[in-house]
C-alpha cells in the first residue's frame, strides 16, 4: 500500500523528476493547471494534482518534445476532450437508464 503525503515541498517534487527546482518554478509559471499551495513563509507546497499535472507536462516537454507553448496547446486540448468525454459519458448513462426502464416494462 502506497501512503501519499497531502503536500510535497518543491526540492522534493524536483528530486521527484530529477529537475532543477528553477524549472519547476519556470513551469508553474509557464502553466496554469500548476498551482501549488505557499505556507506562511511562502515556501511552495504541490499537491498530489499538482503532481500528476507535473507528470503530464514532463512527458510533453521532456519525453515527447513539445515545446512549451505547444505543450500548453495539448494540455488545453487533452482538458477540452475529456470535458467532452464526461458529457458523453453522462449521455450514454441517461440513456442506459431508459433502456433499462423500458426493458422492466417489457
Amino acid at each position: 500500500m502506497e501512503i501519499k503525503k497531502l503536500f510535497y515541498p518543491i526540492g522534493e517534487v524536483a528530486d521527484m523528476f530529477n529537475l532543477p527546482v528553477t524549472t519547476i518554478r519556470f513551469w508553474e509559471k509557464t502553466f496554469d493547471i500548476l498551482k501549488p499551495k505557499k505556507n506562511k513563509k511562502g515556501d511552495r507546497l504541490f499537491t498530489n494534482e499538482d503532481i500528476e499535472n507535473l507528470k503530464l507536462i514532463y512527458k510533453l516537454v521532456k519525453e515527447e518534445g513539445y515545446t512549451l507553448t505547444g505543450a500548453k496547446t495539448q494540455l488545453k486540448e487533452m482538458k477540452k476532450n475529456k470535458s467532452e468525454n464526461t458529457a458523453i459519458k453522462k449521455s450514454l448513462l441517461h440513456i442506459r437508464e431508459q433502456l433499462e426502464k423500458l426493458r422492466d416494462t417489457i
